[in-house]
C-alpha cells in the first residue's frame, strides 16, 4: 500500500494548490471534499479512505497538520502522526500517537 491523500479541500482548489508540486504522482488515490459527506473533525473521512484502500485502521497511519485532522483520525480509531508547522505550534496535540517536526521523521515511525 502506498500513501493516500484525505482533505477537506474541494477538488478544484486542491488541483490549483498542488499543480506545480507533482504531489499526485505519489499519490494511489485523493479524496476530496465532494467525496465524503461530513468533513474533518468527522471520522467519516479517513473511513471512506480506509474503505476505498481496502486497509484496516491497525495498519494505517494517518499524518495531519491540524487539530481538525487529528480529531478526525481519533473518531476514525485511527493512530495519527502530528506534523508541527507554523501554524500547529499552539493547539492541544495530545491525542495524537506520534509528534515530529519533520515528515523525515515518518521513517523511523514506520519502520520501527
Amino acid at each position: 500500500m502506498g500513501p493516500s491523500f484525505v482533505t477537506t479541500a474541494k477538488r478544484a482548489d486542491f488541483e490549483l494548490i498542488h499543480e506545480k508540486r507533482h504531489i499526485r504522482q505519489f499519490m494511489d488515490f485523493v479524496l476530496v471534499r465532494e467525496d465524503y459527506e461530513h468533513a474533518k473533525p468527522h471520522p467519516e473521512p479517513y473511513l471512506t479512505g480506509l474503505k476505498r484502500f481496502g486497509a484496516t485502521k491497525e495498519e494505517t497511519l494517518v499524518v495531519e497538520d491540524s487539530l481538525r485532522g487529528l480529531k478526525s483520525a481519533v473518531a476514525a480509531g485511527i493512530d495519527c502522526a502530528i506534523v508541527r508547522n507554523d501554524f500547529t505550534h499552539s493547539p492541544d496535540f495530545s491525542e495524537a500517537t506520534y509528534r515530529i517536526e519533520a515528515l523525515i521523521e515518518l521513517r523511523d515511525i514506520v519502520v520501527g
